[in-house]
């Protein structure tokens, strides 16, 4: 399964937004991206859901040199590090 990476693949505006968190047990950088993750999707009443490298292959091979990685509607948003407001600007942007 080959896993889209750029986030420009999708159009913006999209107000149904789902951010994914892909981790992995015992990791600082992880525990630091979901608490950012966390505090803008509720801020902005996004869903969100948390995955775990170690328990799915393919995410395993795509980002096990990645982790965490966050991906916002099933592209990928950025990895290692989550700013806060990058996040918040892409979850609230509108199509021009």
């Amino acid at each position: 399964m080959k896993l889209p990476h750029r986030e420009d693949e999708k159009p913006s505006g999209r107000r149904d937004h789902l951010v994914t968190l892909i981790g992995k047990p015992d990791c600082h950088l992880c525990e630091e991206a979901q608490r950012v993750v966390e505090r803008v999707c509720t801020e902005l009443a996004v869903a969100w859901e948390q995955k775990d490298i170690t328990q799915d292959p393919e995410l395993h091979q795509a980002y096990w040199e990645q982790v965490p990685v966050v991906l916002v509607d099933g592209l990928q948003h950025t990895f290692w590090k989550v700013e806060e407001n990058r996040l918040r600007r892409r979850l609230t942007r509108s199509a021009a």
